[in-house]
């Protein structure tokens, strides 16, 4: 498989690539100089070139390979040639038809496609087809290859060779800066794109969500490594990592939400756990003019909207407010007594920024909460349905409303409801902020940061043991700013978390709480 990044196919030279921008009315006219690189400020004055089946590729990495390119186009249908003008980080890429080159430029649109995490753009090239001097067969066998193997058909045995059949039908998979959580589902509906998934174990490794999948042919097993690996599943982040196992059959014991065995849906759930939840299933099958259905032949898995969804058991538009869940979320089963929007404010802001919260004026033991966007609503539900908060049992879904309104001017609620959308309390505001690679499920240990230089262990385990509970560990990191905390219960944990998080401890210091995947 490796060979196959370093193939050639069809690379143009000299004033044969030139003449490439230079036709008529060309769009590309702008960047015929050749110094540009297809430059955001030359591209302001690139014209739309009409719909043709050939696609021209801006922005890629140097170290893009040709199999990489052909990726981008796969999941749409067939790819028939591909031209790289490796010097200008560029491509051309030629599709069977117009209709699947449509639907690519329509899904890239919405969701930005990225090679090796660059985003990369794409347009219509001004050429209807792509004439090319192949010197190199083994290009072309990829090409067909790729193209049997997706269209169903059973590939001849030298384009086999040209695949580099490996023999195993399991795919490990890891998955790489894991921001958002990725279900077994999504998993599922990812790479059942490319043949019959028959069985499915999760695990966490070295801190590092694990999957070994098994297909029912070892041709599928290549053909998605070939097209996934690399691959974002929400944007810029859930990096799929694929390899062969040398494993050829997996021995699932259970259905349920770590393990599945789609050949025996008889299997027990083992741990008490339903093997799918009914009102998943549910929607899934009444969601059938979804985003996932309306593109055809599209791996809609790989947006951000359709993998969160996909999780969620519902489909939306993450972050568009488009259909299905606007990030809204239904919490219920509260302790009416004890909750206020400000301790939904800070426990549901471990996992999103929230933007209003209302707790339901008739039936004050359910809540309405508000996130930034679907993601953050579906990451919030995974983490904290079922959690204890003042004694009882929360339960978190989804909603079906678009937003939280605001009580009308005038009308007092008996501040019911808040907004919270100017916080300065707001984890996630700043992208790329190093909390996204600090979000954990709710634990007993909680990391503790901005600590006063001042503060002794004694102040911090006597301040935490009065917010209620036993502090049972405590651990300083070296500079003293940061540290670990152990409560005897997640549910001590969850209490003081909502209690101290922004705890003014003088001089204008606020103490910054968060769950912690770290034992003392």
């Amino acid at each position: 498989m490796d060979g196959l990044g370093d193939v050639a196919v069809g690379v143009k030279r000299g004033s044969d690539e030139l003449s490439m921008y230079n036709s008529p009315n060309s769009g590309m006219s702008s960047i015929s100089d050749g110094t540009s690189n297809g430059s955001d400020s030359k591209k302001l004055r690139v014209e739309e070139a009409p719909p043709s089946r050939v696609l021209h590729i801006r922005k890629l990495p140097n170290e893009a390979s040709e199999t990489e390119v052909i990726a981008l186009g796969l999941p749409f249908g067939k790819v028939t040639n591909i031209l790289t003008l490796k010097g200008k980080n560029q491509a051309f890429l030629e599709m069977g038809t117009e209709e699947a080159a449509i639907t690519m430029v329509n899904y890239y649109a919405t969701v930005n496609p990225h090679v090796r995490n660059v985003p990369v753009f794409i347009q219509y090239s001004n050429h209807k087809e792509l004439k090319t001097d192949v010197g190199n067969s083994r290009a072309q066998a990829v090409l067909q290859a790729v193209s049997a193997v997706h269209s169903g058909g059973s590939p001849s045995s030298d384009v086999q060779e040209a695949l580099a059949a490996a023999s195993s039908p399991v795919l490990r998979i890891i998955i790489d800066n894991m921001f958002y959580p990725v279900t077994l589902d999504v998993l599922q509906q990812i790479f059942s794109k490319f043949g019959t998934v028959m069985k499915i174990i999760t695990f966490t490794k070295n801190n590092q969500f694990q999957a070994l999948l098994q297909y029912s042919d070892p041709i599928n097993a290549q053909q998605s490594k070939l097209a996934l690996d690399g691959q974002n599943i929400y944007n810029s982040c859930c990096t799929l990592r694929i390899d062969f196992s040398k494993l050829v059959n997996l021995n699932v014991k259970y259905n349920n939400d770590k393990s599945r065995d789609y050949t025996r849906p008889d299997l027990p759930a083992g741990d008490g756990q339903p093997s799918i939840d009914p009102n998943v299933a549910a929607a899934f099958n009444k969601d059938s003019n979804s985003l996932l259905g309306k593109i055809p032949g599209a791996m809609n898995p790989l947006s951000a909207a359709a993998a969160a969804a996909a999780a969620a058991g519902r489909v939306a538009l993450a972050g568009h407010g488009q259909g299905g869940s606007g990030g809204v979320l239904l919490v219920s089963n509260l302790n009416e007594e004890m909750v206020t929007p400000q301790s939904l404010f800070t426990l549901f802001g471990v996992y999103g920024d929230v933007q209003r919260v209302k707790i339901l004026y008739n039936k004050k033991d359910s809540a309405l909460i508000q996130m930034s966007d679907g993601n953050q609503a579906q990451l919030a539900m995974s983490h904290l349905n079922g959690q204890k908060m003042y004694g009882k049992i929360i339960r978190v879904t989804l909603s079906k409303h678009q937003s939280v309104a605001l009580p009308r001017d005038g009308l007092d609620d008996q501040g019911l409801t808040k907004d919270f959308t100017n916080s300065p309390l707001h984890r996630f505001k700043k992208p790329g902020s190093k909390n996204f690679q600090n979000i954990f499920p709710p634990s007993a240990t909680l990391h503790l940061s901005n600590i006063p230089t001042d503060v002794s262990e004694d102040d911090l385990r006597l301040l935490f043991s009065n917010a209620g509970g036993t502090v049972k560990a405590f651990k300083f990191f070296q500079d003293h700013k940061m540290a670990l905390l152990q409560m005897s219960t997640v549910e001590e944990a969850i209490q003081v978390l909502i209690d101290l998080h922004n705890y003014n401890m003088g001089g204008n210091q606020h103490l910054r709480v968060s769950f912690s995947k770290s034992t003392i």
